[in-house]
């Protein structure tokens, strides 16, 4: 089950470690204490499972492994649930106290008062399926017009989920990065408020309220482990959930914080490319991953500067490796629950796989007999048909 993984072409790179406050600068602890103390309030909310993986720590001669299955949140299957919905509502409170004058309480924003105002603004985003579907649900529960922007590779049923939601969605031409341009100068002409997961120069205010969302889920593993994980491998994309998570733990844990290795597909390493660098790198896709939601060319700026001091090891893996991880999650090994994983969430997993089996990588990310390592599941099924047809390329 694992000889797939022993010789795939996987790339390392050392992280830059600059050193640096960012973890507490760049997103600080009270905004991580707002996020959970808004978000742990609405209906529907629990924390999802963090899982353990006795067989597969065997298997790969580590102490323990634990798994942040995110399928379940808020019935959206992914982490992103968190930290759209989240931004979505700062956007309005900001707005409403801007067109009113008046201070107003987050928590207020729902106020009957302000529903009229509300339902004039429109909130936009780009999205790869999983952002848009949490700005849209985010939207309709606060009573705000919501426009989706995907571009071409995004999935139909991605797309018909966030129209079930109330979202507007328009496809537009080129890739992930592209939507983002449009959405920009789109939402400006038009007086729209972007809900972006990513930053740009005089734009990190939204993505700084997003990243605290996923804070949330950070907390909850901080709660539910007796002992800081020694490694944690992360999904890479823009950024935002590696940067919040690291952020997360290291306001929590201090010096005891796990060795952070961000994961990425190959066809999509703006953040190996900047950990090369040693400064935000843009890294164009040219072909688009399995792995939709990671397929990003531009790193969030905000979240650069934490993963810049945080993170000690950044990985690419093939596409090749999608199918097989996301089988050994739904046909584990002997005594492990399956799980259904998105081609997007098992990334973390490859990346550790192949860090576990090999000598060399092993010994560059410093796993050991002893290690425990975390993953996020960072998505389940998002779309039935893609999972379906991506497993069955996996036997």
């Amino acid at each position: 089950m694992l000889q797939n993984f022993e010789d795939a072409n996987v790339a390392h790179t050392a992280g830059p470690h600059f050193a640096g406050d960012a973890a507490v600068r760049a997103i600080a602890p009270a905004d991580f204490d707002a996020a959970v103390q808004e978000i742990t309030r609405w209906d529907g909310y629990e924390p999802t499972p963090l899982i353990g993986l006795a067989g597969l720590a065997d298997a790969l001669t580590v102490a323990s492994v634990d798994n942040k299955h995110e399928g379940p949140r808020f019935g959206l299957g992914s982490f992103k649930a968190l930290g759209g919905a989240y931004a979505a509502l700062w956007v309005l409170q900001r707005e409403i106290e801007a067109r009113t004058g008046r201070q107003v309480a987050l928590a207020s924003v729902t106020d009957p008062e302000f529903a009229t105002l509300v339902s004039s603004l429109t909130l936009t985003t780009a999205t790869d399926g999983n952002h848009g579907r949490s700005v849209a649900w985010g939207a309709r529960r606060l009573g705000a017009r919501c426009r989706i922007y995907i571009h071409a590779d995004v999935s139909e049923g991605r797309a018909e989920a966030m129209r079930d939601l109330g979202a507007d969605v328009i496809r537009v031409a080129g890739d992930y990065d592209h939507s983002v341009a449009v959405v920009r100068e789109e939402s400006e002409a038009n007086g729209w408020f972007v809900v972006s997961d990513t930053s740009w120069p005089g734009y990190s205010e939204t993505p700084r309220d997003v990243m605290a969302g996923y804070g949330v889920m950070a907390r909850e593993i901080v709660e539910a482990l007796e002992r800081p994980p020694t490694h944690v491998f992360l999904q890479g994309g823009v950024g935002a959930l590696a940067g919040s998570v690291v952020a997360a733990f290291r306001q929590s844990w201090g010096a005891e914080s796990p060795r952070a290795i961000v994961v990425e597909p190959e066809l999509a390493r703006c953040l190996f490319a900047s950990a090369q660098a040693g400064r935000a790198t843009a890294a164009p896709v040219t072909e688009e991953s399995l792995m939709a939601g990671l397929s990003c060319g531009e790193p969030s700026a905000l979240a650069w500067e934490i993963l810049a001091e945080e993170v000690s090891d950044f990985l690419t893996i093939p596409e090749r490796l999608v199918a097989p991880a996301m089988r050994l999650m739904a046909e584990p090994m002997a005594g492990d629950p399956a799980i259904e994983a998105g081609e997007s969430g098992i990334a973390g997993l490859a990346g550790f796989i192949c860090a576990a089996v090999r000598d060399d990588l092993r010994q560059a990310c410093g796993l050991e007999r002893d290690s425990r390592v975390l993953l996020i599941g960072s998505e389940g099924v998002t779309d039935r048909a893609v999972y379906e047809r991506v497993l069955g390329e996996g036997g």
